[in-house]
């Protein structure tokens, strides 16, 4: 397994927990639940994950209501959304990871810890913020006006 989709799993835990038990975000990025040594790559990834998803959670949680249509928000489980905040995180603020990546990624944690139904759940949320979240930004930083 790669280091990021194990960051992208503790980050679940992180923002799990979160959402739950409410832990304290300094505590959350510290990592100490994790109960053996991971590689710094891991744990900066994770950390990012985490605190991104927090500092950034009023913005994401509003993309969140806008596209999940026939769901409200309070209905949904404490795995989805923690899944659907890492990941619309890192799709809105991590350029550097294909979308598709992500997507994916979102999907299959979706699969193993969500569930029956949450990978569908969570790829439709997440390919609707690709294509009319991502796509408005891509156009207005492409200076689309002609000038007509």
């Amino acid at each position: 397994m790669g280091h990021r989709r194990k960051s992208r799993e503790y980050a679940l835990q992180g923002l799990y927990m979160f959402e739950t038990v409410h832990t304290p975000a300094a505590e959350l990025a510290r990592l100490e639940w994790v109960d053996k040594n991971i590689s710094e790559d891991i744990r900066r990834f994770a950390v990012t994950l985490i605190d991104g998803s927090l500092q950034n959670m009023d913005e994401i949680d509003g993309l969140i209501r806008t596209y999940s249509r026939n769901w409200r928000f309070e209905r949904l489980s404490a795995v989805d959304k923690s899944i659907l905040r890492l990941s619309i995180y890192a799709l809105l603020h991590l350029p550097d990871i294909p979308s598709a990546v992500t997507i994916n990624e979102g999907i299959e944690l979706g699969k193993i810890y969500g569930g029956e139904s949450s990978g569908q759940f969570i790829n439709g949320i997440l390919d609707a913020i690709n294509k009319y979240e991502l796509k408005r930004e891509d156009t207005a930083e492409s200076g689309t006006d002609t000038g007509k």
